[in-house]
């Protein structure tokens, strides 16, 4: 296996309903998270991809489940919409809350939730919304805290432990850690957990920290 598998990472299709997804066999890992969390600029740190997703200054541009698969076609990521507080008519939003719930509930293939927050900013209600989705599947959760650089140490690190008490007091599938696009602080951590997800726990480089 290549030292960074999810540089083998492109884009297959975008998908409106669930029956437009591929074959709901193998393994996927699925990315959450609200407008403007720095989700596409997490996959493209994670993938050595500049522009594998697609970043904007807008929130609210992925309004589709995004494919990606990692090599092997039975190996994918997927982008989900961050449509928690994207400028969206009420009728799509709704859509899109009932795509995300059955998939999230009833997705066979699907092996772990990355949700992607702002370390800033953490567990809005979207965040906490996704959070329940996983917990109501009994889906792992890993959060990405983005933009750590943006804190000093000593801030960055009371968030993690704040997150993560959080975490083990209501959702105890979940874990979390820092990281950052600019400074790819995490990125190591982050791909071992997704490479154990996909390809199994003999695929992990480094030991994520649980909560």
């Amino acid at each position: 296996m290549p030292v960074n598998p999810f540089r083998q990472a492109h884009f297959l299709t975008s998908a409106n309903r669930l029956d437009q997804l591929p074959a709901d066999t193998g393994a996927e890992v699925a990315f959450a998270g609200r407008s403007n969390a720095g989700k596409s600029s997490a996959l493209n740190a994670i993938c050595d991809q500049h522009g594998l997703a697609r970043t904007s200054k807008t929130p609210g541009r992925t309004q589709l489940l995004n494919v990606f698969p990692v090599g092997d076609p039975s190996r994918r990521l997927i982008d989900l919409p961050g449509y928690g507080y994207a400028k969206v008519p009420e009728a799509m939003r709704l859509h899109w809350r009932g795509v995300l719930d059955t998939y999230l509930r009833m997705r066979v293939s699907l092996k772990g939730l990355v949700l992607v927050m702002d370390s800033r900013h953490p567990l809005k209600d979207f965040d906490c919304d996704m959070l329940e989705f996983g917990a109501a599947s009994g889906r792992a959760c890993h959060c990405l805290l983005t933009k750590s650089d943006k804190l000093s140490r000593s801030e960055s690190l009371r968030t993690l432990a704040a997150v993560r008490k959080e975490l083990a007091a209501n959702f105890p599938n979940g874990t979390a850690q820092l990281f950052s696009s600019t400074s790819k602080a995490g990125l190591d951590d982050a791909r071992s957990m997704l490479s154990g997800w996909l390809f199994g726990d003999a695929a992990r480089v480094t030991t994520v920290a649980a909560r």
